[in-house]
């Protein structure tokens, strides 16, 4: 998110997350649209996320402190020991960008005790969202044992396929659904109804 306005909208819609890109290279980062003060005024029930990609722990935890974030996701490549070092200040999502024939079980098994959460997203040439659709198939039958997060790609006219994936038995871990650029008007500004029907119907 980048409109301070629409998150507070969000907020009242009951949407639990919302991100901001701590990314310079983004063309959704944050400190080009609003100062640090202004997301740390946020107030409400939503949950604060930063974003970063193989950002220098103090770095990252001076943020935290600034924005007044609750969540810290790790986008990069971050090593485990890196994330420990954010975990022991704050919740961490540790974030995988999967390819078709990723060994996932193998990816996370590092990251199982110093990471709060997962989210998988599908792999893309740089860091970041893609867009694409990822294959929630590929983590069908498996043993997540952690609370996960689904990305990539996500659009308006899925909610039939999440409800079918949230009756899988991996699912069990599922906590939560992360959508953006499919409802996107432009670079972190969201078409507001699209986001509303979705919300709607996921939580029917």
């Amino acid at each position: 998110m980048t409109d301070m306005d629409q998150v507070k909208q969000l907020d009242e819609m009951g949407v639990e997350f919302c991100g901001f890109i701590f990314y310079p290279k983004s063309p959704r980062y944050i400190f080009k649209h609003t100062p640090a003060i202004n997301i740390k005024k946020l107030k409400g029930k939503i949950n604060k996320v930063g974003v970063f990609v193989n950002a220098p722990s103090d770095e990252i935890l001076q943020t935290v402190d600034s924005c007044g974030l609750y969540l810290v996701q790790l986008h990069g490549d971050e090593s485990p020991k890196a994330c420990e070092k954010v975990s022991d200040y704050i919740s961490v999502i540790k974030a995988f960008r999967l390819a078709e024939d990723d060994n996932i079980l193998w990816k996370i098994k590092d990251y199982k005790e110093v990471a709060d959460m997962f989210l998988f997203d599908t792999e893309g040439a740089g860091y970041g969202g893609t867009g694409k659709k990822f294959n929630w198939d590929a983590l069908l039958d498996l043993n997540i044992d952690k609370p996960f997060f689904i990305s990539g790609g996500i659009q308006p006219d899925d909610i039939p396929a999440l409800q079918a994936f949230s009756k899988t038995s991996v699912a069990k871990d599922l906590f939560a659904v992360d959508v953006n650029s499919r409802f996107e008007v432009s670079p972190g500004i969201k078409d507001m109804d699209k986001v509303k029907d979705f919300v709607k119907g996921i939580k029917l």
